[in-house]
């Protein structure tokens, strides 16, 4: 039986946004700082995307990079960026909160969910880091998340096959299991067929070619070992368009 897919585009710019809906992704999870594992991107930002696109659009609220346990200014700052997204008409929002033992922080779920109702709530993959996935599974699942973002706790998708297919058996559709990190063209096929999952998250992107002609030989911003110092990250339609066909495909074998 053919299973419907769905396809989330991590997306790091409104352009990627516009490029995502034009592929023909269904959801957007709107990020700043790629590079940090995601950050609350501006004001601005997800004012003019949600202008631009129809799909659904869910930021990322993370105050900064690094883990997942939060002071109370930070809570605090969450809390308004969500109050702001929902301002904006947001479909949703993406969290993660954890306690010092690896456990999901589930008093301070709850409280986001319930302040972001009526959008949705995506527990992210802060989720990976927890030391009892199928306990985490069952908390976030009580805090009335919609589904969770994982890469099976290991770094790659690929990786964590095993974890992710014991995932979408024990949610027995409770939650929705969105599969991500590492998914790309040539592994989604084998990730739909041997996790079982229905819902997959890619960035879908390319770094394109700066328009800058000059460029300073002595000075290095970035410095990023893999990344182009005067490269563009983008969602490329191109590959949105792949990932999906080939994703449908499979589900349908």
């Amino acid at each position: 039986m053919e299973k419907k897919i769905t396809l989330e585009i991590c997306a790091g710019s409104v352009a990627s946004c516009i490029a995502a809906e034009e592929g023909g992704a269904h959801r957007i999870e709107l990020c700043d700082n790629l590079l940090e594992g995601g950050t609350t991107p501006s004001y601005a930002t997800i004012a003019l995307a949600r202008e631009k696109v129809k799909i659904d659009l869910y930021p990322i609220i993370r105050p900064r990079g690094g883990d997942f346990l939060y002071d109370d200014l930070e809570f605090t700052l969450m809390q308004k960026d969500i109050k702001l997204c929902k301002s904006l008409g947001c479909n949703g929002v993406v969290i993660g909160l954890l306690t010092t033992d690896g456990k999901v922080d589930k008093v301070r779920t709850k409280a986001l969910v319930d302040l972001a109702w009526p959008m949705g709530v995506t527990f992210h993959r802060a989720f990976d880091m927890t030391e009892d996935p199928m306990q985490a599974l069952e908390d976030i699942i009580e805090a009335g998340c919609e589904r969770i973002l994982t890469s099976g706790q290991r770094n790659t998708a690929v990786e964590g096959i095993p974890l992710l297919k014991t995932l979408v058996e024990k949610s027995a559709g409770r939650i929705a299991i969105l599969v991500g990190s590492g998914v790309r063209a040539h592994n989604i096929a084998e990730l739909v067929k041997e996790t079982g999952a229905i819902e997959f998250h890619t960035t879908a992107k390319a770094y394109e070619e700066s328009g800058m002609v000059y460029r300073n030989p002595n000075v290095s911003m970035g410095g990023i070992p893999g990344v182009p110092e005067y490269g563009i990250s983008k969602t490329q339609v191109s590959e949105v368009k792949k990932i999906l066909a080939l994703a449908t495909e499979a589900a349908g074998n």
